[in-house]
């Protein structure tokens, strides 16, 4: 119930509603251009991991190869560190406040995703093996 509410209001007021559309344009951009449709899928990626944050995670693949690792550093040099140093600014923003913390803490999880999205995948919090 808490994981509901706090996406509820991540939606409407924690930005993810905003970020959703913004990472939704941009892999609609890399459809088009073709040759970034890789980086189309990861950005998709972050657009449905924003919308809906709470009770996710992001896990590695454990089929990504050194391809993915070369797209990740592409990735990282032309979009992924503003991205990220977005996210963090935003993330240390919004911990300033009490009511805020849990929207900052989503966006600094957020900001490593952004840095490095390739070979990553979102998976439900409830699937993940107990230690």
């Amino acid at each position: 119930m808490i994981r509901f509410l706090l996406n509820v209001l991540w939606f409407f007021f924690g930005s993810g509603f905003v970020l959703f559309l913004g990472y939704g344009f941009a892999a609609l951009v890399c459809v088009c251009l073709v040759v970034t449709i890789p980086f189309a899928v990861a950005s998709w990626r972050l657009a449905v991991y924003s919308l809906w944050p709470f009770g996710r995670t992001i896990v590695d693949k454990p089929s990504a190869g050194v391809a993915t690792g070369a797209a990740n550093v592409l990735w990282l040099i032309v979009a992924g560190w503003w991205i990220a140093l977005l996210h963090l600014v935003a993330g240390i923003a919004q911990c300033l406040t009490v009511i805020g913390i849990p929207f900052g803490v989503a966006n600094v999880k957020l900001t490593l995703v952004a840095l490095w999205p390739l070979g990553r995948e979102v998976v439900d919090v409830d699937d993940l093996p107990r230690p």
